[in-house]
């Protein structure tokens, strides 16, 4: 089953209400990245899709959004400009990293590839950096105004025709590109950065990738997208922009997760969340660690992940092993590789009588199959296993626990 898009809300800094896709992959998130589409399209252009399609298959979830009085997205086109594309990308980013995890990829395409390298210091989690057909300044933009340029300047405002579409864009928005140098920003970016680029390109010629890729530091890298035009319209050109920045990233982002590192998440809570794949798959984040659970495929899952009952399962086998770890250790014994083999059933009435405990009917049967090395007395032997029905998982599920359910809002 192909993963479906996430469709997600946050509001911008001018407070209008953003929309965007988050592509999940079918495993646990590598890491997450956050893409910046091209003046005046939309998350939804067709480049942008099977970039972050490709990137999901990679393993990446992709954050894709609307800037401000573009697509879905809320706010007045008009009054915008590159400052405020900026300032969507950082509410962007404050968003995943509240939500899910800070991206630690960038990807821009066209006029978004320069707001990413101008906007990147400014997101400390970010460790690299991928344009496509980025133009080297941000002024370039206004070549596509045409005769319609002097207007602006003289009148204040007027419309233009961009990709068939019409547009009133206004003179701060000149103004406001003269305050930013993309080629500073890329040699002091301080990023792995990789620029792409079609030696074909009639809208962001050539040139302008030479100009950011001389500017940046080391490391850095240059793909070319040979015969592509300016929004890689073509599928297979987003699809190999997308697997050649997939393969260049894992270089440099932290896709191994190291458990015994600084928690990145310091809610004591375990949080569990829908992640819009598939009709029952969950992102589960404690502390720094993340993973799925999911149904099987059987029930309408996509055995994506364990099922709940599985992960209670595993609750109690990891619980018996750690326990019995613990006795070992202490006692000096010399027990290795222990395993806890766990099933759960739910039983029948005609099985209910051996189970009944002062008078309570207790259904649900966990039964642990434990083995482990080592040369122990018989006496020794059995207490190891009575010591195993002293974890406290296992006495949670044998005594039982309340559930209290409240309502948050926040």
């Amino acid at each position: 089953m192909a993963p479906r898009p996430l469709r997600l809300d946050f509001p911008g800094p001018s407070g209008a209400t953003l929309s965007a896709r988050l592509d999940m992959p079918m495993e646990l998130p590598k890491a997450y990245a956050l893409f910046a589409h091209c003046f005046t399209c939309s998350k939804d252009i067709l480049a942008a899709r099977a970039i972050a399609k490709a990137l999901t298959e990679a393993g990446l979830a992709v954050l894709r959004f609307d800037f401000t009085g573009l697509g879905n997205s809320g706010g007045d086109f008009a009054s915008t400009n590159f400052s405020m594309n900026l300032g969507d990308l950082k509410a962007a980013a404050d968003y995943l990293r509240q939500h899910y995890e800070a991206p630690s990829l960038l990807i821009g395409h066209s006029l978004g590839g320069a707001a990413v390298i101008a906007v990147a210091q400014d997101l400390p989690d970010v460790k690299a950096v991928a344009t496509i057909a980025a133009p080297s300044d941000v002024t370039h933009v206004s070549a596509q105004f045409g005769d319609k340029l002097d207007e602006i300047q003289e009148k204040g405002e007027a419309e233009v025709s961009l990709g068939n579409r019409p547009f009133r864009i206004q003179k701060q928005f000149l103004d406001d590109m003269g305050k930013h140098d993309v080629t500073t920003a890329a040699a002091t970016l301080k990023r792995a950065l990789l620029v792409l680029h079609s030696p074909t390109d009639n809208t962001v010629g050539i040139s302008n990738a030479t100009d950011i890729f001389v500017a940046a530091k080391h490391p850095k890298s240059f793909a070319s997208l040979d015969n592509a035009d300016h929004l890689l319209s073509r599928v297979k050109d987003a699809t190999y922009a997308a697997n050649v920045i997939a393969a260049w990233a894992g270089r440099y982002l932290n896709i191994e997760r190291d458990p015994s590192g600084p928690a990145d998440h310091e809610d004591p809570e375990v949080i569990v969340k829908e992640t819009g794949q598939g009709t029952f798959q969950n992102l589960i984040r404690t502390g720094p660690h993340h993973f799925l659970a999911d149904e099987p495929t059987d029930v309408g899952g996509l055995g994506s992940g364990p099922s709940p009952y599985d992960l209670l399962c595993a609750a109690l086998g990891a619980c018996t092993t750690m326990t019995l770890r613990m006795y070992a250790d202490r006692k000096k014994l010399p027990i290795t590789n222990i395993q806890c083999k766990v099933s759960h059933e739910k039983s029948h009435n005609s099985d209910m009588d051996h189970l009944m405990t002062d008078g309570e009917m207790k259904p649900d049967v966990f039964t642990r199959r434990i083995r482990f090395d080592g040369d122990l007395a018989p006496e020794v032997h059995d207490r190891v296993f009575e010591i195993a029905d002293k974890c406290p998982v296992h006495k949670t599920l044998e005594t039982g626990a309340h559930v209290v359910t409240i309502r948050d809002d926040e």
